[in-house]
């Protein structure tokens, strides 16, 4: 009599989750124009993956020329989305000063990415919303809420953006 060996039923390794693929369409270089309280400016951004593909990283620029009540001006800022605890979420610096922390949402129905900053009572509230237009067109909106609003956003900027080649 031979002894019963007992083994493992062999299983095809799960592949590993891609948090990534509902911002896939944002990767790359953008052209954008737009306008909103800071007034009507030109800029571009990028997105693109580092760290051995672990983050998402967006770098924008924006520059608004001179009006009667400012001198002109430049915005820069740096994005990193990350992957925690199951769900995307990011942190904002820019040359402002500003660090906002963002939860991530979508694609909806529209296809629209939803950049929702943490609620807090002392702070107003961001959402950065992208959502694909066409091949290689996507429009974005940046609204902010009033301290301690956790919907009262009103639109600060619009623009549209094409991916260049």
């Amino acid at each position: 009599m031979f002894p019963m060996l007992l083994v493992p039923a062999l299983q095809a390794p799960t592949p590993a989750p891609k948090p990534f693929t509902p911002l896939e369409f944002l990767v790359g270089s953008w052209e954008g124009e737009g306008g909103g309280d800071p007034g009507k400016g030109t800029g571009s951004f990028t997105f693109g993956f580092e760290l051995a593909n672990t983050v998402l990283v967006r770098r924008n620029r924006a520059d608004y020329p001179a009006t009667n009540e400012r001198p002109a001006f430049s915005h820069e800022d740096l994005t990193v989305v990350f992957s925690e605890g199951g769900k995307l979420r990011a942190e904002y610096f820019d040359n402002e000063g500003h660090v906002i922390r963002y939860g991530i949402t979508g694609p909806d129905d529209k296809g629209s990415i939803q950049f929702l900053s943490d609620f807090s009572a002392s702070s107003p509230r961001f959402r950065l919303t992208y959502t694909p237009t066409g091949k290689d067109r996507l429009s974005l909106r940046f609204d902010i809420a009033p301290p301690g609003s956790a919907d009262g956003f009103k639109t600060y900027i619009e623009a549209t953006a094409k991916r260049k080649k």
